[in-house]
């Protein structure tokens, strides 16, 4: 059982905070992915957990025992990072049985271990070789195995593959959930790339400035994103965030993200769980590319707009809209939107909006 508890950490470089009173809980075996954009703090909590740096306040608890004032060697925590630190003069035999040989293991225990981890990694027809005949995937594949070997409490990756091309990252991230999967460590893995987090992670814990925003399953951090800054962060493309401009006409409310053009159709009830709020210039819209519907025909309940840039993606296309003096991107079938400059006609799906207060940045928590 590895349980680890971050509360009230805090942390200084200078005068610049970098970790701001972060209180977190990660469960034995859970795989937990910190996300969030170069210079948020996420690397520096990592490196907290790991005793690399200290902290100026709150206590780090591994199972249950304070560890904030123990070195990194006393913590039983392996760490993997971007760079693949192998000895170039060592076999990948002698890379993976290092950390044994440091405390000791004798030679039998040693070579059965290297084996061992070697058959999880896929590796053994590797352990005779130099790093320096490896790929940069199976590099890194000896890197984690090197850190798994003595089974250590909890598992710790700083963006491990993201020096790796966008094949092998693929391959990659199979690979580190297969073997999370397998072995059932606790992990904490940092990563910028929102792919990677809504891949791997049991939850993700996304920070900004140092500030933790929200702590959720991918599909949750995803779809109810709990401030404008997450709601723009996770998802590819990021979501729409329009201003919001809410009229009640009669028995129609309609939603308009443009004082000069016509607004979308939404159910009645959204004026009520506004609460409120639906004043002008209070409300933000956020809507994701899935969520905006294109028709190439007039429908009731859509609206006339023109497509301005259309991204081919293969699979689909990403088109933006130009809605007055603002641009909705939709996501489409390939193709269904055939140039750039042609009129088509657009509803939003009310059920997957979201509202925001404009000040705050916070969800109005509001559904449909």
């Amino acid at each position: 059982m590895t349980h680890i508890e971050l509360r009230g950490v805090q942390k200084w470089f200078g005068a610049v905070q970098v970790i701001k009173n972060l209180n977190l809980t990660i469960e034995d075996g859970e795989f937990i992915v910190m996300l969030g954009q170069s210079g948020c703090g996420k690397t520096t909590t990592l490196r907290a957990v790991a005793g690399l740096e200290t902290i100026d306040e709150g206590d780090i608890l591994i199972d249950g025992k304070p560890v904030q004032h123990l070195k990194c060697s006393a913590r039983d925590i392996a760490m993997v990072f971007q760079s693949f630190s192998l000895y170039p003069h060592m076999t990948v035999y002698e890379n993976i049985a290092f950390p044994l040989r440091a405390t000791g293991m004798g030679k039998a225990g040693i070579d059965e271990a290297v084996r061992s981890i070697a058959k999880v990694l896929r590796i053994t027809e590797l352990l005779d070789r130099k790093p320096s005949a490896l790929s940069g995937g199976d590099m890194q594949r000896v890197a984690i195995g090197r850190a798994l070997v003595r089974h250590p409490k909890a598992m710790l990756m700083d963006e491990p593959i993201g020096a790796l091309d966008a094949k092998l990252r693929e391959e990659m991230r199979a690979e580190i959930k297969r073997l999370h999967v397998k072995q059932g460590s606790t992990t904490i893995y940092v990563t910028h790339d929102q792919v990677e987090a809504m891949s791997l992670a049991d939850r993700i814990v996304i920070m900004h400035e140092g500030v933790l925003q929200q702590v959720g399953a991918p599909e949750e951090v995803y779809q109810r994103p709990q401030n404008l800054f997450v709601a723009q962060f996770v998802g590819s493309p990021v979501m729409n965030v329009s201003p919001a401009i809410v009229r009640s006409e009669g028995d129609d409310v309609s939603v308009a993200i443009d004082a000069t053009v016509p607004g979308f159709a939404f159910p009645r009830e959204l004026l009520g769980k506004l609460n409120g709020h639906a004043g002008n210039g209070a409300l933000k819209l956020g809507i994701r590319p899935e969520a905006v519907l294109v028709s190439r025909d007039a429908q009731p309940g859509y609206v006339p707009v023109v497509a301005h840039i259309i991204e081919p993606l293969g699979s689909h296309d990403i088109v933006d809209l130009k809605v007055g003096g603002e641009i909705l991107r939709a996501r489409t079938p390939s193709g269904f939107v055939p140039r750039a400059g042609d009129a088509v006609h657009v509803r939003l799906d009310p059920s997957q909006a979201h509202f925001f207060d404009q000040s705050s940045g916070e969800s109005l928590g509001v559904r449909l």
